[in-house]
């Protein structure tokens, strides 16, 4: 089966109405895979478990196709990447949600399995102290290689997300609709300059109406895709708390920044901090410390000779190995965009260079 026909399959999956994430990944690990669903018979389908009648005759709703087939010209058109839950270059952090979107569309630039990811949430009304701090956390992180993740809104988000392109940090927004625009729509500029280094992602498809549910939804994302969350002033309720929330059931760490005891929107961080859902800090300095990032990024004699002697294509590859640290031919083939040939004749230039290593299996690795 070619690319083009699992992504349809893979699409449609996601579109069954009824099937859920978990249901839909259930389903796949019955069946073998996205198109074997859709080709099993009704009769087998309904004996797995969680898996009636009804669900069972969703399957075979045939005009998903032509919506898949019309999600498909758009991604090719904007250079979407579509990440199914199965594939190499799918969030390493979000393949370990039960919950996790079967699904996710990506345009950017960024490592979304890198080592060190901060989700970084709050109030859409910061106070001046909750800028302040936003701000000073983000620029302190700038020399741990930190990237900053979080979810595009206005107030604790856009501040977040500008701070970290100032400093040079990757910074990616997750999406409540589709890649086909941007909310709040005087965000647009920003995340324009974010695919540069950072990225969008989403679980919508296109033409996704805005809808108000779906934001709590795609806080999933901002918790599972990062190794912790912190929250920078919150009411007792809101988004920046449900976050928090699903970070803790997914056994992430969650961080706070305390703020007066009568202030309305330090009273979520002090709830978190008070309930032991939190971890109390003050600083980049501290989150690094419990979450043993104090090594700063350093420059190596390999990444000294990275940036002088390689060209681009071969600092692709370079770069996102060193980040990996290890992977087969096959997911440095499909990160690159390159032909087979062009990959494996880099790929021994870097190994004669002695910059990476050559494992069984078709496996690289950068040396140390």
């Amino acid at each position: 089966m070619n690319d083009d026909n699992r992504l349809l399959f893979q699409i449609a999956l996601t579109m069954i109405p009824g099937i859920g994430d978990v249901q839909g990944k259930k389903l796949v690990a019955y069946c073998g895979g996205a198109e074997a669903v859709f080709r099993e018979k009704k009769k087998n389908l309904i004996k797995i478990p969680g898996i009636g009648r009804s669900l069972a005759d969703s399957v075979n709703q045939r005009d998903i196709f032509q919506r898949a087939l019309q999600e498909m010209k758009f991604i090719s058109q904007y250079a979407i990447e579509p990440l199914f839950y199965l594939d190499g270059r799918y969030p390493d952090k979000l393949k370990h949600c039960e919950d996790g979107p079967m699904m996710v569309y990506f345009k950017g630039k960024a490592n979304l399995s890198q080592k060190r990811i901060l989700s970084v949430v709050g109030t859409r009304m910061p106070t001046d102290y909750g800028k302040s701090v936003c701000d000073q956390v983000v620029r302190e992180l700038s020399e741990h290689g930190v990237l900053i993740v979080s979810g595009l809104a206005y107030g604790v988000d856009t501040i977040a997300h500008r701070t970290a392109m100032a400093v040079g940090l990757p910074t990616v927004g997750v999406l409540a609709h589709g890649l086909d625009q941007v909310y709040p729509y005087v965000n647009r500029p920003m995340a324009e300059k974010m695919i540069e280094n950072g990225g969008l992602i989403t679980e919508f498809l296109s033409q996704t109406r805005l809808n108000r549910d779906y934001f709590p939804r795609r806080n999933r994302i901002i918790a599972g895709i990062a190794d912790a969350t912190l929250v920078i002033e919150s009411a007792e309720k809101g988004g920046a708390l449900i976050t928090a929330d699903i970070a803790n059931s997914y056994s992430r760490d969650v961080f706070a920044i305390p703020g007066r005891i009568n202030d309305p929107r330090s009273s979520g961080c002090n709830m978190l901090i008070k309930r032991n859902k939190a971890a109390l800090v003050h600083s980049a300095a501290d989150i690094c410390y419990m979450m043993d990032w104090n090594q700063a990024v350093k420059i190596s004699h390999i990444q000294q000779k990275l940036f002088t002697e390689l060209n681009e294509q071969e600092r692709k590859i370079m770069e996102w190995l060193d980040d990996r640290k290890e992977a087969d031919i096959d997911e440095i083939y499909l990160h690159s965009a390159m032909t087979a040939s062009k990959v494996a004749a880099i790929l021994l230039k870097l190994e004669f260079e002695g910059l990476i290593q050559s494992l069984p299996g078709k496996r690289y690795r950068v040396n140390s």
